[in-house]
């Protein structure tokens, strides 16, 4: 069994992610210059947001996974159609974010205000819908129709995974199984893209491997959410409130454990608790000692790391290089990460 411990990211996390970057720091450097003028528009006001957004990226993990899946299964070699399916996958993935911050009405991204705060909600939804329009004429100006379908399906599979959540969150009747389906939508399907958009870039004509790297980037996406869903419980300074998901109504993994063994009573404390006192900082903080007393935690660690081993076995038959010593790296990142 190809088994790497999770214990061994516990480095800073910036030098974890240069240390994943040093393979591909030349095409990183480029992508950057790219991934800038592939946002510029005739209109001030639009490059003034543009600039505003470039500037405070963040790790920029999905274009490292597209040039590292490249680089791994070709040799150390990209070419054009891997920068624009990285630039593609970025604005996408900055269209969601913008789009996102109006929806749940955030003021904040990454500690600096969000598009909508400084903006307003009107024109951060065109931004969004623009960065998402140059994205995907991107692909078409080049006839990159194999890159157009990953990141058509990704989108589809994005917006479904959120609504089938909204759904759900109304009956707080989320099994494992739906939640499964929710988390692989709305996160890893953008991580899958990443991985599938890096193989198709360098090497179209082979399925096999395409869909390979499609189901590696797949199982890391639903480890880093499952990861996400941890930060709820824990103390850690991570960028948001402890208990956000209980007052939001979201039904994380470490939830549905509990729910799923506990009586009938506890289960009507805890789902009166979310619905109908989830404002209440004592109450939460019951229901997030209720969650750990349940195991919870403990479970959706079990779950996170089978995912990430599950990835680790997809890509052990390839040759061994620093591309693929990267993807190791940024695999067990993401379930050590403390952000």
């Amino acid at each position: 069994m190809f088994f790497i411990s999770p214990r061994i990211v516990s480095l800073v996390p910036m030098k974890i992610v240069e240390q994943i970057k040093q393979p591909i720091v030349d095409e990183m450097e480029l992508f950057e210059r790219k991934f800038r003028d592939s946002m510029l528009s005739k209109v001030a006001l639009l490059n003034r947001i543009t600039h505003y957004i470039v500037n405070r990226k963040g790790k920029q993990m999905r274009p490292m996974f597209v040039f590292l899946t490249a680089k791994m299964i070709s040799d150390g070699t990209v070419n054009e159609r891997t920068y624009r399916g990285a630039a593609v996958i970025e604005l996408i993935h900055t269209a969601t974010l913008v789009h996102d911050d109006v929806v749940d009405d955030s003021n904040k991204r990454r500690g600096f205000f969000s598009i909508n705060a400084l903006w307003k909600n009107k024109i951060a939804v065109l931004v969004g819908d623009y960065l998402l329009s140059k994205g995907l004429l991107l692909s078409i100006d080049n006839n990159d129709f194999d890159l157009l379908k990953i990141i058509s399906v990704a989108v589809r599979e994005m917006s479904e995974g959120e609504l089938l959540q909204i759904e759900k969150a109304r009956r707080l009747d989320i099994t494992e199984d739906v939640y499964y389906e929710i988390i692989r939508q709305k996160t890893a399907t953008l991580i899958a893209a990443c991985c599938s958009l890096g193989a198709c870039a360098v090497n179209p004509d082979d399925a096999e491997v395409i869909e390979r790297m499609r189901k590696f980037g797949e199982l890391i996406g639903m480890a880093f959410q499952i990861k996400d869903d941890l930060f709820d419980y824990t103390d850690d300074a991570i960028g948001k409130p402890t208990g956000i998901d209980i007052k939001e109504q979201k039904m994380t993994l470490p939830l549905i454990h509990a729910l799923n063994n506990c009586s009938s009573k506890e289960k009507s404390w805890c789902i009166n608790s979310i619905k109908n006192h989830n404002k209440d900082k004592k109450r939460v903080r019951e229901v997030i000692q209720f969650v750990k007393d349940k195991n919870g935690l403990t479970y959706a660690e079990q779950k996170m790391v089978q995912f990430q081993q599950e990835a680790l076995q997809l890509i052990q038959n390839f040759p061994d290089s620093p591309y693929k010593n990267s993807l190791v790296l940024m695999v067990n990142y993401v379930i050590e990460r403390k952000i």
